[in-house]
């Protein structure tokens, strides 16, 4: 699959069970932070396991940009000689970060603090997302953003030359805006301090720590503080990227709604900070296990199986988890769909400005197929039919976002009628063996004529 270029129509059809092992890709948070990191230290890191969906290949591409060797050396084995805090040279050409959100503003962040000029874009969906939650942090450092109208890509960033330390409340819960910010006080001198009213996916501050930086977390009544002390020399990190759970969300997923199905995906990291739909499901009713668990690399991990379960019901999920499952919720609300009763999602407004206005994408694809969906700004509700109830037989438009082209796959592969597609493509973002692995389970997926 391509996440540019000509449209991949797809088609998903009710299948028999779903069965075998499910060995997803590796973590996509880790990944671009494993690269960026490694390109901020000093001699050579090691990574195996490595995510290689575009989002992250285009995260290698920008830190080769920036003066790091990045090499490829086969099956997720890579290598980054880095050129530590402060060392990033100035682009000669435009940074292209395709898809990713992620990508975009981690480097954004990262580079802000160094007397550097860069220019950013990505594709129609990236450039459409909103970036002023970036360069409004960044800019009390010192640097300079020029954007389009609305804070959005192409954006030029003139990185400040002799940044200062800040002391920033994160008004929304987003990691991505969390990490910048903490990427950014790396070149700043003195302490730079995040506050976080809700906690989000803690990588950053779990691998800055790893990576040699002298970094704090502390829970107090303003919320998680978390000091970075800025100008360290990063030491350079073995690193085993776990699975990603938001990639294993999906055979997951599919497990539970199409009968007779048993898939274990092994490896999966569980960090808690990223655990909240397993949570979630089990609350439901899923018959989910987690097999030998361990720790690596600082991460929990453990094997996940997961089997059909006729049984799940709808719930309301509690807005607090939303941080810890905000990829999760457009494959979430499909699982609904086959639950009995309401499945009521709230706080979920950050939804709204992800890859597309993924509440309205689920929200028109889902009746489309024949649910009963309710929203508004910050809720989703989805009234469950049961097992095998949703009726399916109409097309999704993905929207140029690859967790909604998954998650209607994955709806059809239960619903009474195929469920297509409009451009299966962005799948390879983040998941780019999607296609092959879910066949090799099970499902009948066919690319099908625009």
């Amino acid at each position: 699959m391509s996440g540019h270029g000509d449209p991949i129509p797809m088609t998903a059809r009710r299948a028999g069970p779903l069965t075998g092992v499910a060995e997803v890709p590796g973590d996509k948070s880790i990944s671009h932070r494993s690269l960026i990191l490694g390109a901020l230290s000093v001699g050579e890191t090691r990574i195996s396991g490595l995510l290689e969906g575009q989002d992250v290949l285009d995260t290698a591409k920008a830190m080769r940009a920036f003066g790091a060797e990045v090499t490829h050396h086969g099956a997720g084995e890579w290598t980054v000689n880095g050129v530590g805090v402060g060392g990033f040279a100035e682009p000669e050409d435009v940074i292209d970060c395709g898809n990713s959100g992620t990508g975009v503003r981690l480097i954004m962040g990262a580079m802000a603090t160094s007397p550097i000029t860069a220019t950013f874009t990505g594709d129609a969906s990236l450039r459409g997302r909103p970036m002023g939650r970036i360069t409004d942090p960044i800019a009390l450092f010192g640097a300079q953003s020029h954007g389009r109208q609305g804070g959005r890509l192409p954006m030029t960033i003139v990185g400040a030359a002799d940044p200062v330390p800040v002391r920033y409340t994160v008004p929304m819960p987003s990691a991505q805006v969390k990490s910048a910010v903490l990427l950014a006080g790396l070149n700043a001198p003195g302490q730079t301090v995040v506050i976080e009213k809700e906690a989000t996916r803690d990588h950053t501050e779990r691998m800055l720590a790893g990576f040699g930086a002298e970094i704090t977390v502390e829970e107090t009544d303003e919320g998680r503080v978390i000091t970075l002390t800025g100008q360290p020399e990063l030491t350079p990190q073995t690193i085993v990227v776990p699975r990603d759970p938001s990639s294993a969300a999906f055979p997951v997923c599919a497990a539970l709604i199409v009968e007779g199905s048993d898939v274990l995906v092994p490896n999966i990291g569980l960090n808690p900070t990223r655990a909240g739909l397993f949570t979630t499901l089990q609350e439901m009713g899923a018959d989910l296990t987690f097999e030998n668990p361990r720790e690596e690399g600082g991460e929990p991990v453990a094997d996940l199986r997961a089997r059909f379960s006729p049984d799940m019901k709808g719930i309301e999920v509690p807005p607090e988890r939303a941080p810890s499952m905000i990829d999760e919720y457009p494959i979430l609300s499909v699982v609904a769909c086959f639950a009995a009763g309401q499945t009521i999602m709230r706080g979920v407004k950050e939804l709204r400005v992800k890859e597309s206005d993924r509440i309205d994408a689920m929200a028109r694809g889902l009746e489309a197929n024949g649910a009963r969906i309710e929203e508004d700004e910050d809720t989703l509700i989805v009234h469950g039919m049961g097992p095998g109830g949703l009726p399916g037989g109409a097309v999704a438009q993905a929207r140029l976002d690859h967790r909604i082209a998954m998650s209607f796959l994955c709806a059809g592969m239960a619903a009474q009628q195929p469920v297509s597609v409009d451009d299966a493509g962005p799948i390879a973002t983040s998941f780019p063996i999607f296609e092959p692995l879910m066949e090799t389970l099970g499902a009948q997926l066919q690319r099908t004529k625009a």
